[in-house]
């Protein structure tokens, strides 16, 4: 068994872990059990056919093309996850798949336009990927904020609206602290990591024998044009969702905190 190749024996190991955990929620009565178990083969099944259909992309004999597929169906797919994860947002589909899109060709776009990696299925496929799965969780995080603020704070809004404020002004500081709030945590990451945590590319790269100093200027990299992207997913969702909540008269549209 190498660094890079642990083998199913190895696998196998570490699902020592996944009892572990099994046996603490049985212990403390957290009725987990049944989720930890179908997360964990719902994770290996999953990642299994990924594995298999990423073998063909990223053989040196696909054309890339296949890896610009995979692409487009991972961002389609993500819009999905977003209507599914935040229902009560309005339109969270068309903006998120929209939003995903924008952070696609804008990372994508500086990663190979300045030659960082270069064009290949094995760095298009993985780098997307990375882009997409980190912002996810902070547009459903500004989606659902917006819409609790504007819900809780319709009252005020709708006073400066009477007053004549138009309708961007109106929602300005709402807006601004849903923005806030789905920043930070990947602000945050971007402080901790090296100190608090060794994030997954790095102890990737390591793992697999890759000079250290080499790890961190990737692992660099990377987190420069994740939290990018966050912001650039983030920035999309919330000034979109902003103007879907107002009609062209200034008047706040009807929000409902639950999804129907």
């Amino acid at each position: 068994m190498s660094a890079t190749s642990i083998g199913w024996t190895g696998l196998a190991a570490s699902f020592v872990l996944i009892i572990v955990a099994v046996v603490l929620s049985v212990w403390q009565r957290l009725d987990l059990s049944r989720s930890i178990a179908w997360a964990s083969l719902r994770a290996a099944v999953q990642l299994l056919l990924v594995g298999w259909a990423l073998h063909l992309v990223l053989d040196p004999g696909a054309s890339v093309l296949w890896a610009w597929a995979w692409v487009v169906v991972m961002v389609v797919f993500a819009g999905m996850t977003l209507r599914r994860r935040a229902p009560e947002v309005p339109g969270i589909l068309w903006l998120g798949t929209g939003a995903m899109a924008i952070v696609i060709l804008v990372s994508l776009a500086v990663i190979f336009g300045f030659g960082i990696f270069p064009v290949e299925g094995r760095t298009i496929v993985p780098l997307a990927g990375m882009m997409i799965g980190n912002s996810m969780t902070s547009c459903v995080l500004v989606g659902r904020r917006i819409v609790g603020e504007f819900a809780d704070r319709r009252p005020e809004i709708e006073a400066r609206l009477a007053l004549g404020v138009p309708w961007p002004d109106a929602a300005r500081p709402h807006t601004r602290a849903a923005l806030r709030t789905a920043l930070i945590p990947q602000i945050e990451t971007t402080k901790a990591v090296g100190l608090v945590f060794l994030p997954g590319a790095m102890t990737g790269l390591v793992l697999a024998g890759v000079d250290a100093v080499d790890a961190v200027t990737i692992q660099l990299a990377l987190m420069y044009l994740i939290l990018g992207s966050v912001a650039t997913s983030v920035t999309v969702i919330g000034l979109g969702l902003t103007r879907q909540l107002f009609t062209a008269d200034h008047r706040l549209r009807r929000l409902d905190r639950q999804a129907s």
